[in-house]
Order: structure tokens, then C-alpha cells, then sequence
């Protein structure tokens, strides 16, 4: 190995960071997001053994995985180090040095792992092995078989233990290839001819396409000056004929490759074994990614070309010193060199910046080549995701001009003509793409014939139409028809589960659910979602205990978060208090914005009457949501509650000028204002206003017969009371102070008496409003929403009227209490009913 000074890596560096340093600038962008942003397998929580058994992409490796999904830098380090190892396995006398030998064997291994072209590196070591470290040329190697397989002669020593070395390499190899095989079960990547068209195409199409592809590869490493993100789909036509001419650069490609290969094997020296090792670099390499044994999954990928462009360099390298050892060529091949370093850099700072965002990158991509349709749809989706719905739209029009039978494309269509609101115009179109999807043949796997990705027409068009109350039927035949052409295909199951929630079928839900769960036990959202469909089933434990190991997958999962701790609260176990809180101060964590964890922290300390706690963290909720409705209401009952009911006013005033019908709110005002300020005209106003909403509301009517009472009008307190018995006759409390008023009537001697106990008020103790228990969810993909059912509504008239008469002789302290406590939950599940019939 040749020494390095010093100086030659220091200007190696200097070169390197002056070309790229502009590349720090630039965001994640294509498959980064893929690879990065959106991989589970760079979670903490995730194990160490799945980065095994997925791919680079974060998916597992037994699902439709291509040969591409590994990082070309880092399997060419292992790669590189793996072949310096072996180059050490030659002792004194051409003897065996075994641990550069298994360090080499286990650095393929890794660079596999990183890339499955890691493995070629095995052919290289081969390669070095036979002519250069023993030095043979191929006449010399032909001679000495020959003489061996005639009886002429034995195998010399050092070709046995080249033999052996060579052994332990392909045994290791082999050993390689079948856990590779293992992992992915047998079979190959399945790619879609919008991927990869030639791979599809019939002879001699195919093999012509195929072989004019190595000329095209030569050509980028030769001139990288049309560089593209993206060579699939029509990026380059295919050949169809003999006569293309297309094929001379078939030829000559192919002209030049044997004219190198013949000289680098049959003459010796050291020249022909540079060639030889730069021909290796560049071929072998490549092998995996050439379409010649088996497709792959694009058309040309300047990625695959990063080992291969090693040997270009070395075959580049070595011609320009044999010029410049020329005294008449010495000074113009250095002038040469400048400018090829120069010029070349400059074009690689150049092209940094357009990997600065994904819409930069593609719209470079297409000043290339203008017939890829993926990359008018790639700029589609980098304006889409800017909400440039209008301009994404252009884009994905013009894809499907490009190539008409695109699916994905009409699916893009679909999808912004959504966003735009063109409801008629996204069914048209994923109309479109559903009518090209390849029909059922029997007998014939049908996901072996499209892309996974596709048959997600059926789930956004399903999505679309079961808006319409009238078509949830039509919507669950798509999500049926998708699960009967791909089993395993989890979203169908997880939004068909969703359509049956809103169906109203909740054990059919909950099949659905189950069925994901077989395909995908470590997904957090689908324990979840399964949580919901237990609380339609009214079975809270399950629920629980579902919600429960969502958070084990997931400790940060917000929605199981929040209404697993509202599951808690709304059970009424008071050991479970502690951890709803627990599980509330970790949702406030995770969504510091969010006023309904604030509003649900104060509702848990009223239950453990903590009224100083209660009044910071309803504070906190207000001040995130200035017109929180519950908020405001239970606020000011808690301050009334605590004889601060000149606190409560300012709050009631505010809650009734963003909701001026809040009919308790209007009687807690009228309360406070009769009981505190002696405010009899405007209590009187707040249940008068309270009877034009709601006529036979019991609770306003009986304490407008109050405010009469207080104005000493005993007949029209008198005439009223009435007409609230008659809508609550079996109220005894009315009743009696009825009677209250016929015996000051009649009484010669009227003596003004209170109705209500003093301090007291109509509102009723404990008349908390409980938490908004509905969480939005913003996309299709993402878990359902919490459903919660909530009791009959026609109990809730009862549950208003309040018996002030506390003294209750024939009942004992434990039953009054009990009977309390039942009254307060009633009183939390109407308004809760209230909230959610008013949408809030």
C-alpha cells in the first residue's frame, strides 16, 4: 500500500469541505424523510433487533423491499475497510494470516447490512487474491489448470492456499446470501413498471433497454452534468428495435469494456493490475443494480454509482499519469487536471443547492427531463405540503398528461381537488385511478402486480364519500374490496374500523381492529383506536387496559394520555385519581397549548376539593382559551362554592357574553345576584331570560316565582308555582313552598320569610361541568376520535330542580350524602350531554 503524507490528506480534506460545506445549509429532503424523519427505527423507544429485521426505511425486511435501501456511504466504508483487511491475509512464504481473514468476513458482513452491494466486495478480494497478490494473468492461470487436469503436474502450494482462502470466502458469501434470503422469505422485491418499465417489457425490449443502460451509467460517471433525482418511469424511452440508434453506444460501451478486460488479464505488470482493480471496482459493484439477473426497482440511480466511480477515479488517475510522465504532454495534462477540479467543484457547489428543499430539488430534476410524470408529482407534493394546494394542483395535471395511466397521479389529483373542496372533481378523479388498477386474475397473487400504495385508492375514495350520511355503505364495500385483493393491508382494516364506529356497529369495529392488530401488535394508535371501540361497549375496563398498552408502546401518546385520565376521573374510583392526574400533567407536557388539560386538572382537584389547585389550573385553561365555556362556568362555581360569589360575577359575566343562552350560567348568576347583592331586578331579568329559551325549564320557572316572592306579589308567586307544579308534579319541594305562599296569603299578618335558606343557592353543590372529552384528530390516517355516549336526556329536567330542603328527617346522614353524590354525577353527565349536543 502506498504511503500517505500528511500533506495529501490535508488537501484532501480542504478540497472536500470547500465543495460541500454549503450542503450543511440545506434540509432533509426525498427519501430523507422516509429514512429520517419518519422512521421508527431512530426512536428511542424502539429495540435494537428491529434495526435486523427492517430495512434502511424502517420497514420490515419480509414485506415489498427493493434492493436500494441501503446508505451507499456507509456500506462503502465497510466495503473499503473489508478489502484493506484482506489485503493483509498474505504472510511470509505465502502462508495463511487467518484474523485479517475473519475481520474481513465480518466487515462484509456489515457492509451488506448497510447495502446489499456490500456483499460484492467478496469478488473483489477474489480478484486481488488471484492477480495480485499471487500474480497470475489469465494465460498463466489457463497453463497451470491445464497442466493439472492432464496429470502433468500437482497444484502448487501457493495456489492451495489461495484455494482455501477463497473457499472461506464464498462459504461465508453463500452463508450471507441465504440469511438474506431467510429475512425477505424467499422473495424477491416486487416492483411496478411505472418504477421500473423495462423490467416488464417483453424481448428483446427488455434486453436491449437493459444493455443500453450500462452506456447511460458510463456516461454520468464520463460527463455528471445532467444530474436527476429521479431516472423511473419515462425518464428514458425504451428500445424497441435492432435498428434503434441507441445501440452503437451498446456497442461501443461494450468494445471498450472487453478491449480493457483483455489487457488487464492477459499482459503483466503493474499497469495491466491497476486496470484490472479499477475494472473490478467499477463492475462489480454495479452488478446488483444492473437489471442483468434480476430488476430492480428505478431505471438508472446515481447513487449506485458511488463504488463504482472509486474505479473510474483509479482508471482516470492512472491514464493521466501516464500522460503527464510525457515531458511534451507533462505541463498540459496538469492544466487539464485544474480544470477538470475546478470546474467540477464548482458544479458540486452548484448542485448542493438544489438539495436545499424538496421543491428545489425536483424542480432542478425536471429542467432534465420532462417525461418523468413522479417528478411533476414530487413537485406537487413539496408545494401540497407548503398548502399551495392550487399550484400543487398544476403539477399533478400535468403528471397525468405525462403518462395518463398513472395511478398515483390521478390519486394526487384526487387528493388536492379535496383539500380544495372540489368534492365532485377528487371522486371523478380517484374514479380514474381506480379504473386502471389491474383487474383480479384468479389463482394469481394480486399484490405481486401493483404497488401497495395504490390500493390506497380505495381507501381515500372511501374516505371521501362516507361524508354522505347515505353512501357509509358504498364507503365499507371499498375498504371490503381493498382488504379482499391485499390480506395484510392494515390501514384498510384500521379505517373500515372507523367507518363502523360511525355506523354504529361497534363489534363489527372492534373485528376490524383485532384483524390490524395480528398484522401490527407494536402500534400504539391501534391499541387506541380498539380502546374507543370498548367505550361504545360500554365496557370501561377494557377500555382501560387498551389505553393502557397503547402507553407502554407509547408513553407519549397523547390522546391515550389525555382520555385514558378522563376514563380514570369519570369511574369514580378514587385510587385511580393519583394516576389520571399523573397522566393529565403529562399531557399539559406534551401539549402545552392545549386548554382541556389545564380545564381537566381543575376538574380533579374540585373532586378532591383542593379548591386553591382547582382555581390555578381553571385560571390556566381561560387564559390558553379565552371562551372555554366549561371552564368559566365551573370557575365561577367554584368561587361560589367557597363564599366568593362576588368573584363569581366578573367570570359569569364573561361566560354569558360569549355564550348568552347558558342557561346554568344564567341561573348562577340570578342566584348571586338575589342571595349576595340583593339584586332582585336583575335576577329577575336572568330568569325571565332563561323561560324565552326554554319555557318548561322547572329550575328558572321556580326561581322566577322566587324573585315574586321577594316583590311580596304572593298572588303572582302564587299563580306561578302552580305552573311549575304542573311541570314537575312529583317535585315535594315546590309543593311545599307553595303551601308557604297560600298560608302568607291567607295569613291576616304577612311576615316577609325567605324561601331558600339563607346563602344557599338553586344551582345546586357539586354541579361541575366535566371535561370535553372529544378529541379531533386532523388526518385521515391518524387515530379515531373518543366517542362518548352520554345518558337520556329526559331525566335531565329533574336533575335541575334542586330540593333546598336539606333536612330531611327520615333519612339518615349516609343517605343523604349518597343520595348527593348521585345527584352531582347526574348533574356532571347533563352537561356534558349539553356540550356535546351544542358541538362544543
Amino acid at each position: 500500500m502506498a504511503d500517505i503524507n500528511l500533506k495529501e490528506v490535508t488537501l484532501i480534506i480542504g478540497v472536500v469541505t470547500a465543495c460541500y460545506w454549503n450542503s450543511l445549509f440545506c434540509g432533509f429532503v426525498f427519501d430523507d424523510v422516509s429514512a429520517i424523519l419518519d422512521n421508527k427505527d431512530l426512536h428511542p423507544s424502539t429495540p435494537l433487533k428491529t434495526l435486523f429485521q427492517n430495512d434502511f426505511w424502517g420497514t420490515p425486511m419480509s414485506e415489498v423491499t427493493g434492493v436500494v435501501g441501503r446508505a451507499e456511504l456507509l456500506s462503502s466504508i465497510f466495503f473499503l475497510a473489508a478489502f484493506l483487511s484482506y489485503t493483509k491475509s498474505k504472510g511470509p512464504d505465502n502462508s495463511i494470516v487467518w484474523t485479517p481473514i475473519a475481520l474481513t468476513v465480518f466487515l462484509v458482513a456489515v457492509a451488506t447490512l448497510c447495502k446489499e452491494q456490500g456483499i460484492t466486495v467478496v469478488g473483489i478480494c477474489c480478484v486481488y487474491e488471484v492477480f495480485i497478490a499471487q500474480g497470475y494473468t489469465l494465460p498463466l492461470l489457463c497453463t497451470t489448470a491445464g497442466q493439472f487436469l492432464r496429470g502433468k503436474g500437482s497444484i502448487p502450494f501457493s495456489m492451495l492456499q489461495t484455494l482455501i482462502k477463497l473457499i472461506v470466502l464464498m462459504f461465508s458469501t453463500l452463508l450471507l446470501v441465504v440469511i438474506r434470503v431467510q429475512v425477505i422469505q424467499s422473495q424477491l422485491p416486487v416492483f411496478t413498471r411505472f418504477d421500473n418499465p423495462a423490467a416488464v417489457s417483453p424481448t428483446p425490449t427488455r434486453q436491449l433497454t437493459f444493455n443500453y443502460l450500462l452506456p447511460v451509467n458510463a456516461w454520468l460517471l464520463l460527463n455528471p452534468s445532467e444530474l436527476c433525482c429521479d431516472w423511473t418511469m419515462g425518464t428514458i424511452p425504451l428500445i424497441e428495435s435492432f435498428l434503434d440508434i441507441r445501440n452503437l453506444a451498446t456497442f461501443a460501451f461494450f468494445c471498450l469494456l472487453g478491449a480493457l478486460g483483455i489487457f488487464s488479464l492477459r499482459y503483466p505488470g503493474d499497469s495491466s493490475k491497476t486496470v484490472l482493480m479499477a475494472l473490478c471496482l467499477m463492475v462489480l459493484p454495479f452488478i446488483p443494480a444492473s437489471n442483468l439477473f434480476f430488476p430492480v426497482g428505478f431505471v438508472v440511480a446515481e447513487r449506485v454509482l458511488y463504488v463504482p466511480s472509486m474505479g473510474f477515479c483509479i482508471l482516470v488517475a492512472h491514464g493521466w499519469q501516464k500522460i503527464s510522465n510525457k515531458s511534451v504532454l507533462k505541463k498540459l495534462s496538469w492544466m487539464c487536471l485544474s480544470v477538470v477540479i475546478l470546474t467540477h467543484a464548482l458544479k458540486t457547489l452548484h448542485r448542493n443547492w438544489d438539495w436545499e428543499s424538496e421543491y428545489t430539488l425536483f424542480m432542478s430534476a425536471l429542467k432534465v427531463n420532462k417525461n418523468n410524470a413522479k417528478l411533476w408529482n414530487n413537485v406537487g407534493h413539496a408545494l401540497e405540503n407548503e398548502k399551495n394546494f392550487e399550484r400543487a394542483l398544476k403539477f399533478f395535471l400535468q403528471a397525468t398528461h405525462v403518462q395518463p395511466d398513472d395511478i398515483g397521479a390521478h390519486m394526487n389529483v384526487g387528493r388536492t381537488y379535496k383539500n380544495l373542496n372540489r368534492t365532485r372533481e377528487a371522486e371523478e378523479s380517484y374514479m380514474m385511478a381506480k379504473s386502471l388498477m389491474p383487474q383480479i386474475i384468479p389463482g394469481k397473487k394480486y399484490a405481486a402486480r401493483i404497488a401497495p400504495n395504490h390500493l390506497n385508492v380505495y381507501i381515500n375514495l372511501a374516505n371521501l364519500i362516507r361524508a354522505n350520511e347515505s353512501r357509509l355503505e358504498e364507503a365499507d364495500q371499498l375498504y371490503r374490496q381493498a382488504i379482499s385483493m391485499r390480506p395484510d393491508f392494515k390501514q384498510a382494516y384500521i379505517s373500515r374500523g372507523e367507518l363502523l364506529l360511525k355506523m354504529n356497529k361497534p363489534l363489527k369495529a372492534k373485528e376490524a381492529y383485532l384483524k390490524a392488530l395480528e398484522l401490527d401488535r407494536n402500534n400504539a394508535d391501534l391499541w387506541y383506536n380498539l380502546a374507543i371501540v370498548y367505550i361504545e361497549l360500554k365496557e370501561p375496563n377494557e377500555a382501560l387496559k387498551n389505553f393502557n398498552r397503547a402507553l407502554e408502546l407509547n408513553p407519549k401518546h397523547k390522546l391515550a394520555l389525555f382520555n385514558s385520565a378522563i376514563l380514570m376521573q369519570e369511574s369514580g374510583e378514587v385510587k385511580l385519581r393519583p394516576e389520571a392526574r399523573k397522566r393529565l400533567l403529562n399531557y399539559v407536557n406534551e401539549e402545552p397549548q392545549d386548554a382541556n388539560g389545564y380545564f381537566n386538572l381543575g376538574m380533579l382537584a374540585m373532586d378532591d376539593n383542593k379548591d386553591t389547585e382547582a382555581e390555578i389550573w381553571m385560571k390556566k385553561a381561560i387564559k390558553l382559551q379565552a371562551d372555554f365555556r366549561s371552564a368559566l362556568f365551573n370557575l365561577a362555581l367554584l368561587y361560589s362554592q367557597t363564599a366568593k360569589e362576588l368573584k363569581a360575577l366578573p367570570i359569569l359575566e364573561e361566560l354569558l357574553r360569549y355564550y348568552p343562552d347558558h342557561i346554568k350560567g344564567l341561573i348562577l348568576k340570578g342566584d348571586i345576584l338575589m342571595n349576595q347583592k340583593k339584586d332582585i331586578l336583575g335576577a329577575k331579568k336572568c330568569f325571565e331570560k332563561i323561560l324565552e329559551m326554554d319555557p318548561s325549564n322547572v329550575q328558572g320557572k321556580h326561581n322566577l316565582c322566587v324573585v315574586y316572592f321577594e316583590e311580596k306579589d304572593l298572588f303572582k308567586a302564587e299563580r306561578c308555582l302552580v305552573e311549575t307544579l304542573a311541570l314537575a308534579p312529583h317535585e315535594e319541594y315546590i309543593q311545599r313552598h307553595l303551601s308557604i305562599v297560600r298560608d302568607k296569603i291567607s295569613s291576616s299578618s304577612f311576615i316577609e320569610q325567605p324561601i331558600f335558606p339563607p346563602g344557599k343557592t338553586s344551582v345546586g353543590e357539586g354541579n361541575k361541568i366535566p371535561a370535553e372529552n372529544v378529541k379531533e384528530i386532523g388526518s385521515e390516517s391518524r387515530p379515531t376520535q373518543m366517542i362518548k355516549t352520554s345518558d337520556n336526556k329526559s331525566q335531565s329536567n329533574k336533575q335541575l330542580a334542586k330540593n333546598t330542603d336539606k333536612e330531611a328527617p327520615h333519612k339518615t346522614t349516609k343517605d343523604i350524602k349518597e343520595i348527593e353524590k348521585k345527584r352531582v354525577a347526574a348533574l356532571k353527565r347533563l352537561e356534558e350531554i349539553e356540550r356535546i349536543l351544542n358541538g362544543e
